[in-house]
C-alpha cells in the first residue's frame, strides 16, 4: 500500500507541474473543462493520473518512448477512461 501512495504522489505531482507550466495545455484545459462538468479536484487529478499512468506503464514496461500524442488523447477523451 505504501508504495501505491508514493506513485500516485508523485503521479500528481507530476499533473500538478503539467497545469502549473502550462505544458502541455492539454492538462490545465481538461481540468478546468472536467470542474465545469462537476467533478471535484481529486476525480479530476485522478483520471488525468490515469492518462498519465499508462504512458509512464508503456515506457517502464515495454521501453516505449513516451507518447505525448496519446496521452493529448486520452486527455481530451475524459472522463472516458483510456483503457476503453
Amino acid at each position: 500500500m505504501e508504495i501505491n501512495t508514493k506513485i500516485r504522489e508523485q503521479i500528481f505531482e507530476i499533473i500538478n507541474n503539467q497545469i502549473k507550466d502550462n505544458n502541455p495545455p492539454e492538462t490545465k484545459a481538461t481540468f478546468i473543462r472536467l470542474q465545469k462538468q462537476g467533478f471535484d479536484e481529486l476525480q479530476i487529478r485522478q483520471m488525468i493520473g490515469q492518462c498519465l499512468a499508462v504512458e509512464l506503464f508503456d515506457a517502464m514496461k515495454f521501453g516505449k518512448p513516451y507518447d505525448n500524442e496519446r496521452y493529448i488523447k486520452n486527455l481530451l477523451a475524459l472522463p472516458k477512461e483510456p483503457f476503453d
